[in-house]
């Protein structure tokens, strides 16, 4: 099964190139190919999927049905790694295409309305995230930097994808709760060997090879692929996959994607 580009745009090459109190970092784990954390919406704590790429945050429809709670959009005290937010908007979804296939229960999850207006420091392994304020987040030796920039409520930087015959530039999302390497728009590309278009969207077992992705300066191949329908004004969805292999930082107040090395 291979992602076929449809539509060419220059080569790889040339694409490259809210109050609230912080207490510390928090740990996570990185499973099921996203990173999850323990927070608490509206006073119901358990295990969060965190996802920059999700621009509104969810409550579990099974979650809320358990606190007898009815309503599908409400407002409440959100808190994640050290960081307390008061009188939150969120909504009341049901996840269980999302979140079926991980062992224990998923709460639900912090989506990047949450997370704008903060530095946020991502590590893979060992699994950690943290959440500051602009002015108190500590020094961070990048090697890369990118631009983010905004697009229907998450955030957007440069990446490049090939199929070998065709490339395919532009902004994509990028989603620390994504569970796959690169997803394109189904607008711009096709899995010629899957039988159903469904069978390689998000939340789906199938999956699709995809022959290269140029990120951040770094020439990545033979990765995992898929489409994905119904999203943002963007040419795909960079996931967490291809994302873990850097340590991250989120500057979402200044606008950049800053990465080094997961070992460095």
């Amino acid at each position: 099964m291979k992602l076929a580009i449809l539509a060419s745009t220059a080569l790889l090459a040339a694409l490259t190139s809210a109050g609230g109190a912080w207490a510390g970092e928090s740990a996570c784990w990185y499973e099921q190919g996203v990173i999850v954390a323990p927070a608490s919406i509206a006073g119901l704590a358990g295990d969060y999927i965190l996802d920059t790429g999700t621009p509104v945050t969810q409550l579990h429809e099974t979650k809320a049905q358990g606190a007898g709670i009815a309503e599908s959009a409400l407002h409440g005290r959100v808190q994640i790694a050290g960081l307390t937010l008061i009188d939150r908007p969120f909504k009341v979804v049901d996840l269980d295409a999302r979140t079926g296939a991980f062992p224990t229960p998923i709460a639900g999850v912090i989506g990047a309305d949450l997370l704008s207006g903060y530095v946020v420091d991502i590590s893979f392994a060992p699994c950690t995230v943290a959440i500051y304020p602009l002015r108190k987040a500590p020094a961070f030796k990048a090697k890369a930097s990118l631009p983010l920039v905004r697009g229907a409520g998450v955030a957007l930087a440069r990446a490049a994808v090939s199929d070998g015959p065709h490339a395919l530039g532009g902004d994509f999302v990028i989603a620390t709760g994504a569970d796959t390497a690169v997803r394109v728009d189904a607008r711009l590309a096709s899995v010629p060997g899957a039988a159903k278009p469904q069978d390689v969207l998000p939340y789906a077992e199938g999956r699709a090879k995809l022959r290269a992705a140029s990120f951040a300066g770094v020439l990545l191949e033979n990765l995992d692929g898929g489409l994905v329908m119904d999203g943002p004004a963007a040419a795909g969805v960079i996931g967490a996959p291809l994302l873990a292999r850097w340590r991250l930082r989120f500057d979402f107040p200044r606008g950049r994607l800053l990465l080094r090395p997961a070992g460095g």
